[in-house]
């Protein structure tokens, strides 16, 4: 019997597997080529690396044996963490704290640092500078710490110098008094809220309060400066308990389980592509099963959070490992990890395109369509397999085109050995060719995983066992250990796949073209359904290609490693001066010049919303809209409008806003007849708490006010408690301190609850520390608190009333006093990401390609980063929206998280955009024939998505409804595949005529992949289209929207 005879085409299949035969893949380690069956799984995520969690063997038996048992656990389980990183960094912080409060209990350090109150503030250093943090973040802290000290001793000094000569010359420190509320406490804590603002950094947060305490506990109390002569006594004793504090946060965190950035660093980059081995693996699994199963299942989802929480470790200890690179002269090995993070970077975008190229997979196969195929498969075959998925009525409609019947959709794969049907299946007999249809809606899909499948699934098993190598020794992260022949195994591995896929994507065309269809829709679905296959097939090319890259950054880090020279040219300060600046252009080569600008998008605290160039287009003097006006009327225009705009700015308005409202706390603390009650009543902890609690956005503000009364309720609880069960022994109180340290750390470190868990210890120390500070007869008026026997309900009953005044006073501030609406800046910001969004995709990326301009002229280098950093502000911004209280109603918070799901993925459609074309400088003749046919559908297919863009940005904007005549991108997508279809059919007539084919299989995938992109993205924004009609409405044809007043 032939060939032919005994293996019909297409191949009957009796369940709903299909079987594949090995393919020859390559060991990593070793470069040898072996042809045995290989799986497709996830790693055990266990080890240095893993995710894995553990496991529990409590039972339900509930005898005392078992009880005993699940104590004894317990207690272990305990001990582990303890031993664990995160027990190690919670032991830190209380011991820290532990030696801070020393400062209060140790009569030795108490004496040190003075006989007035206020010794507390060492421990609340160790609470803000707690050491839980590398070694580089531990140098950035102190290096912020000095400056944030300085300025406020400065402006202590200063205050003082102001109230003497105003003494001195005027014989009455009135004028002075109006001077310090003015100008030092309002000057200097408005700066103080405006670095805040702008900065808009964790650290630079903490220095800003640190500073707040300083400048407050001796402007607002030093009798010196209400009297107008000079005492330093106050200012000396900040000076050492600050001194002190950060000290002994330093001393913790360099003495006690010592953490190096560069450690985790490296950590995170191995961890992050150990992840990613592991979604490649379920990636493609679900590709050749042409199921979703894989994808949806828990493992998944563990190992997707998994990467997100190392990859944001990792872009956290960037920064912070460069420190420690600078400071120990290794800049050169920071510039290559700092690349080896780009490239793990880039790995992960190429794995998230490979995902996309799925998603366009199972819309195809329309495994959730709503609607049925219809079913013609005999009962016999329905009774032996399980229910397949459904087909999509775009499938159907492209197989009843070929074929005109239907049958069971796609199979899952699994192994076999012959080689029967690999023989067939390359073999060029024309009558082969000829006589094969497709019998099925997904036979398309079928032919292409039984042509590429096992080459496809033997380059991604070697690319998992290269993502999974570790390319550092486990101990200390130091030396480069990575296989030389790891490079070597990926190459051939790399070219046993191109071949493979060159052939495949052939026959798979070949075998189409045998149809019958003449609609120009079915011949758009046929295109649209191969694409899916073959951009799946070149996307996972990329994917080899960005750890090819990753691997020769490696190679550079282990030869840079065995140079121990070192270098610390950032200390030659002098060629940052601006007078070496000619000097330093003229001796530099005429060829090392960049050639591309630096991109002028620049990280901002917030999204601004309306940007400063659309905004000055509205003043007419400013484009010479009014010629005829006189020239000094415009240049007094221009110029009062330059310095209402600059006061008017979000962060300067933000510092004006927060220097009022603690002048008009503050004044009570200078006028002779309120300074009474603001002693009592403790004002200075109620203006530090305005300080803490004023926030950007009323959202914002009201979000950390409630944490800060609730953690002051708390922590004041535990004051009372712990001072009455004391009896204010020392040595019981540091055990009491330590013990609520390790829970609010735990807090804050774990749960990452850190405004609830930091205002709770400092709620406790103020209140602990202070009381026994008034047992040593310090000086300070307390004779109110109970002098030398403490009143600890009067104390605590103080300091509760401070602060919640102290909160109220700041929300009323960022509620009356030039508001700042975070569900405005979110709905300014979402409008103008989205208007820009619109021209970066207007701009054409195959257009810009066939100028000859390159990609990145499409989109400027650090233009991605700077949109998905945008989109996570935004992000903020919704999350404090959701806390702000209108009478319109809450914000609808859940709705517009959709939209920004659909953002982030329409952002991902961007960079897969840009990954199409980064590599492509020059164009082969073949694209440039086929987007020479297609350039009408492409402009007209540009210009429509542009334009639905800016559509939902004036919609988000203005919030208003949409109407129901909102163009889509269909036909002309259909109009463009069909054009694809039309000039593929021309190309392989002359080939078979004889001439020379236009363009080859490879020459497609460009413009295949761009319409895929595209489709993508026209979906997440039919998503948010529907999200915004909900939220506003649609217009219709019978509305009448002319009113009167």
């Amino acid at each position: 019997m032939s060939s032919n005879a005994s293996v019909p085409w297409p191949p009957v299949r009796p369940s709903r597997r299909m079987r594949m035969r090995n393919g020859t893949f390559v060991i990593p380690s070793t470069g040898e080529r072996s042809k045995r069956q290989v799986t497709l799984r996830a790693s055990a995520g266990d080890g240095p690396w893993g995710y894995g969690s553990s496991s529990s063997n409590d039972t339900a038996d509930g005898s005392p044996a078992a009880d005993e048992g699940r104590v004894r656990a317990t207690v272990l389980a305990l001990w582990r963490w303890l031993g664990s990183d995160e027990g190690h960094q919670v032991l830190k912080c209380t011991l820290a704290y532990l030696l801070g409060s020393l400062g209060t209990l140790w009569p030795l350090l108490s004496d040190f640092l003075g006989h007035r109150d206020g010794k507390h503030i060492v421990a609340t250093i160790t609470v803000y500078f707690h050491p839980a943090r590398t070694v580089g973040s531990m140098l950035e802290a102190v290096f912020v710490a000095i400056i944030a000290v300085a300025y406020a001793e400065a402006v202590s000094l200063l205050s003082m110098a102001a109230a003497i000569a105003s003494r001195t010359s005027m014989g009455s420190v009135v004028p002075a008094h109006a001077i310090v509320l003015i100008v030092f406490v309002g000057g200097g804590l408005g700066f103080v809220g405006w670095v805040k603002q702008k900065m808009n950094h964790p650290l630079v947060n903490v220095a800003s309060t640190l500073a707040s305490i300083a400048i407050i506990s001796v402007v607002t109390k030093e009798q010196s400066i209400q009297d107008g002569y000079f005492s330093g006594g106050k200012i000396f004793q900040v000076f050492k308990m600050l001194l002190v504090g950060i000290s002994f946060t330093v001393a913790v965190n360099l003495l006690v389980w010592r953490e190096s950035a560069r450690h985790v660093l490296r950590s995170s980059v191995a961890s992050a592509m150990a992840c990613m081995g592991d979604k490649l693996c379920i990636i493609a699994k679900s590709f050749l099963d042409g199921s979703e199963e894989e994808i949806n299942s828990p493992t998944y989802l563990t190992i997707t959070s998994h990467y997100a929480s190392v990859f944001e470790e990792m872009n956290r200890t960037i920064r912070e490992a460069k420190l420690e690179y600078y400071f120990l002269g290794h800049e050169a090995t920071y510039r290559l990890d700092r690349r080896l993070r780009k490239s793990v970077e880039a790995t992960s975008q190429a794995i998230g395109g490979l995902r996309s190229a799925l998603n366009t997979q199972m819309a195809l196969l329309g495994e959730e369509s709503q609607g049925a195929a219809p079913q013609t498969a005999s009962s016999s075959s329905a009774m032996s397999s399980p229910a397949p998925p459904l087909a999509s009525p775009r499938l159907v409609r492209v197989a009843s085109s070929l074929t005109g019947e239907t049958r069971e959709p796609l199979s899952m794969i699994r192994e076999m050995d012959d080689e029967s049907r690999l023989a067939m299946l390359s073999r060029s007999d024309p009558s082969l060719d000829r006589s094969a249809f497709f019998r099925t809606p997904s036979d398309i899909v079928a032919l292409f995983m039984a042509l590429l499948g096992p080459s496809m699934k033997s380059l991604v098993f070697t690319l998992a066992e290269i993502l999974r190598e570790c390319p550092f020794d486990h101990e200390s992260m130091k030396h480069v250990i990575i296989n030389d022949r790891l490079r070597r195994s990926l190459g051939d591995a790399l070219s046993l796949y191109n071949g493979a896929r060159a052939d495949a994507v052939r026959e798979l065309y070949r075998s189409m073209e045998l149809g019958r269809s003449s609609s120009e829709k079915v011949k758009a679905d046929i295109e649209e359904v191969a694409a899916a296959c073959g951009h799946f097939s070149f996307t996972l090319q990329a994917v080899a290609e960005e750890l090819d890259s990753y691997l020769e950054i490696l190679e550079e880090l282990k030869q840079t490693s065995a140079n121990t020279s070192r270098s610390w040219g950032w200390l030659k300060f002098w060629t940052s001066w601006k007078p070496f600046d000619r000097w330093r252009t003229a001796s530099v080569d005429a060829e090392r010049q960049p050639l591309l600008p630096k991109p002028s998008i620049k990280k901002t605290a917030l999204p601004k919303g309306m940007p400063t160039s659309m905004v000055k287009r509205r003043d007419a003097f400013s484009w010479n809209a009014a010629p005829q006006s006189s020239a000094f009327v415009r240049r007094m225009s221009q110029s009062m409008l330059t310095v209402l705009r600059f006061l008017d700015r979000e962060d300067v308005a933000f510092g004006i806003k927060v220097g009022i409202g603690a002048v008009l706390w503050a004044m009570f603390a200078f006028i002779p007849s309120t300074r009474p009650m603001y002693q009592h009543w403790r004002g200075e902890w109620g203006l530090l708490s305005y300080m803490i609690v004023v926030g950007m956005t009323t959202g914002a503000s009201n979000t950390t006010s409630t944490s800060r009364f609730i953690g002051t309720m708390i922590g004041a609880t535990c004051a009372c408690l712990s001072w009455l069960a004391c009896d204010d022994n020392p040595y019981l109180l540091a055990l009491f301190g330590w013990l609520v340290a390790f829970w609010n750390f735990y807090l804050i470190l774990v749960k990452k609850k850190a405004p609830l868990g930091r205002i709770s210890l400092l709620a406790y120390n103020v209140i602990v520390l202070y009381a026994y500070s008034l047992t040593l007869d310090v000086d300070d008026d307390d004779d109110d608190e109970g002098g030398t026997t403490p009143l600890i309900f009067n104390i605590t009953y103080h300091r509760v009333v401070a602060v919640t005044l102290g909160i109220l006073w700041g929300m009323i501030v960022c509620r009356l006093l030039w508001p700042i609406s975070g569900r405005r800046k979110f709905r300014e910001g979402l409008s103008v990401l989205y208007l820009q969004l619109g021209l970066i995709w207007k701009r054409g990326s195959l257009k810009v390609l066939v100028d000859g301009q390159g990609s990145l002229n499409y989109m400027q280098e650090g233009e991605q980063m700077a949109l998905q950093r945008y989109a996570f502000k935004l992000d903020s911004l919704r999350e404090a929206a959701k806390s702000e209280f209108e009478l319109r109603g809450p914000f609808p918070h859940e709705a517009y998280g959709r939209i920004m799901r659909s953002t982030r993925h329409i952002l991902d459609g961007f960079y897969a955009m840009r990954l199409i074309t980064q590599r492509r400088f020059t164009l082969s003749r073949g694209e440039r024939a086929l987007l020479a046919a297609t350039v009408d559908e492409r402009a007209r297919l540009c210009q429509r998505t542009s334009h639905v863009f800016q559509v939902l940005a004036s919609s988000i904007m203005l919030e208003i409804p949409l109407t129901d005549a909102i163009p889509t991108i269909d036909g002309i997508k259909d109009l463009l595949l069909g054009r694809i279809h039309l000039f593929r059919g021309q190309c392989m007539a002359a080939g078979l005529d004889g001439g020379a084919a236009v363009a080859r299989e490879r020459d497609f995938a460009l413009l295949y992949a761009y319409t895929l992109v595209t489709a993508q993205v026209a979906d997440e924004l039919k998503k948010v289209r529907a999200e915004i009609e909900d939220l506003f409405g649609v217009l219709n044809q019978e509305d009448l929207l002319l009113e009167y007043t």
